[in-house]
C-alpha cells in the first residue's frame, strides 16, 4: 500500500460519525442536519432538459479537454462575470467538480524530490487540501488565520522558511467555513510572494455566486487582470456548478488560468481518465449560458439567511458572512464537540464542529469553540432548527 495514505486524517464527517456513535437523537423532534454542504434547492430544469436530450453522447468517449462548445461556454462565463477575455483552447480545461481537480492539481504541481516541498493551506480549511499536498509528498503549512479579520489569512506571519519551500497555495475565497471573501490587497501580497518565491496559487471558487452584498465576491483572475498580471502567471482557478446551479451530483466544473500550467494539468488529466461526461457537457454548457436561475437561487439563500441569522445571533456569535451557505458561530462554552452532541441529544439537529474543520497550529486551533451550519434546506426547514437551538442554547 501507499504509505502516505497513512498519513491522512478521518475525514470530517467520518468524525462526526465517531463522535455521534454514543449518542442517541432526541426522538421528540424530527431529524434535520445542518452538517454536510449539499446544495438542496431544486435543479435547474434546463438543466434537466439538456440530459434528457443528450444521451447520444454516452455512445462516445468524451475527450479530457472537452468539447469546443463547452469550454467557450465556460469562457463566456468569464467575460460576463469578471469581464475576462480568455482563450478558451489554452486557458479553459472542464473539470468533474472543483474536489476532484483540487487534489489532482497538486499532483500535477508538487516535486516531491525537492526536500521540504510544502503546501500552504487556509486555517480553518476544506480538507481536501490537506490530503491532496500530503498524497502528493508534501507537506502541509496551516497559515493562521484571524478571528477579528473575519478568519481571513494573516499571510505575514507565515515565516519565510515555509515559503522558500512552499509550492502550491491553497486559497478559497468565498471562504469555507467562514465565508470571508478575500480582499485585492491580500491578493496583492500573495502575487509578490508568489514572484519572490515561484509557488503556484490554487484558487477555490466555488461558492462565488451565493452572495450577500450588491458586489459580487472578487475572483483570482480577476485581482490578477486588475493588478497588471494578465498572463495569470501561476494562478489557477477553480469554479464548480454545484453551488452555483444545484448540480452537486453531476460532478460539473471548469479551471482557468495560466496557460502554460493548464497544459501540463491537462496531460495528467489525460492519463488519470478525468474526461467530463458529453452528457454533462450538455447540461453544463446550458447551466453556463443561463444567469436566470443563478440569480433566483442567490435570491433563495438572501432570504433565508435574513430570516435565520438574525434569530440565531440571540444566542450565538454569529454574523451574516460575505458569501457562501455557511454560518460560523461560537457557542457558548467554547466546546465545539459537546455542543454538537448535546444538540443532536436533546433537539435532533447536526452540526459540524468547527474544529474538525481546523488543525491546530502554534497551539492554537483556530476552529475550536465554533461550528458551521450549511443552510441548504429550504427556509422552513433552517427556521425550525434555528428556533431549536434557541430553546437548546436559552435552557436553563
Amino acid at each position: 500500500m501507499n504509505p502516505l495514505l497513512q498519513r491522512l486524517q478521518p475525514y470530517p464527517f467520518e468524525r462526526l460519525k465517531q463522535l455521534f456513535a454514543p449518542v442517541t437523537p432526541s426522538e421528540k423532534y424530527p431529524p434535520i442536519s445542518l452538517g454536510i454542504g449539499e446544495p438542496r434547492h431544486a435543479t435547474p430544469q434546463l438543466v434537466l432538459d439538456a440530459l434528457a436530450t443528450s444521451t447520444e453522447a454516452l455512445s462516445s468517449y468524451p475527450a479530457t479537454a472537452g468539447i469546443a462548445a463547452m469550454r467557450q461556454a465556460c469562457a463566456n462565463w468569464v467575460q460576463r462575470r469578471y469581464g475576462l477575455n480568455l482563450n478558451s483552447v489554452t486557458q479553459i480545461l472542464p473539470i468533474n467538480g472543483s474536489r476532484e481537480a483540487l487534489f489532482a492539481f497538486a499532483q500535477t504541481v508538487i516535486d516531491s524530490s525537492q526536500a521540504g516541498a510544502t503546501v500552504v493551506c487556509p486555517n480553518p480549511f476544506y480538507q481536501i487540501y490537506e490530503g491532496a499536498a500530503l498524497l502528493a509528498g508534501a507537506k502541509a503549512f496551516y497559515a493562521p488565520s484571524d478571528p477579528a479579520i473575519n478568519f481571513n489569512v494573516d499571510w505575514s506571519k507565515v515565516p519565510e522558511a515555509v515559503w522558500e519551500k512552499t509550492q502550491l497555495l491553497f486559497v478559497c475565497s468565498p471562504g469555507n467555513p467562514t465565508g470571508s471573501v478575500m480582499p485585492l490587497g491580500d491578493w496583492k501580497t500573495l502575487f509578490e510572494l508568489s514572484d519572490r518565491y515561484g509557488f503556484v496559487i490554487a484558487s477555490d471558487e466555488c461558492y462565488s455566486e451565493i452572495y450577500f452584498r450588491e458586489e459580487p465576491p472578487l475572483g483570482g483572475l480577476e485581482a490578477s487582470y486588475k493588478l497588471g498580471r494578465t498572463d495569470y502567471k501561476n494562478l489557477v482557478a477553480f469554479t464548480s456548478l454545484s453551488k452555483r446551479s444545484n448540480v452537486p451530483g453531476m460532478r460539473s466544473g471548469f479551471v482557468s488560468g495560466d496557460a502554460n500550467l493548464l497544459k501540463q494539468f491537462l496531460l495528467y488529466r489525460t492519463y488519470h481518465g478525468s474526461a467530463m461526461s458529453g452528457m454533462v457537457q450538455a447540461a453544463s454548457i446550458a447551466a453556463w449560458d443561463d444567469e436566470a436561475h443563478v440569480v433566483a437561487n442567490r435570491d433563495m439563500y438572501r432570504q433565508k439567511f435574513a430570516a435565520v441569522t438574525p434569530l440565531l445571533a440571540k444566542v450565538l456569535d454569529v454574523k451574516l458572512p460575505d458569501a457562501g451557505f455557511y454560518l460560523w458561530a461560537a457557542v457558548p462554552g467554547g466546546d465545539d464537540q459537546a455542543f454538537a452532541k448535546d444538540l443532536l441529544a436533546q433537539y435532533n439537529v447536526t452540526v459540524l464542529p468547527g474544529s474538525f474543520l481546523a488543525r491546530e497550529s502554534q497551539g492554537f486551533n483556530p476552529g475550536a469553540g465554533r461550528i458551521r451550519m450549511a443552510l441548504v434546506a429550504q427556509t422552513q426547514e433552517c427556521m425550525q432548527a434555528a428556533q431549536r437551538i434557541v430553546e437548546f442554547v436559552q435552557r436553563p
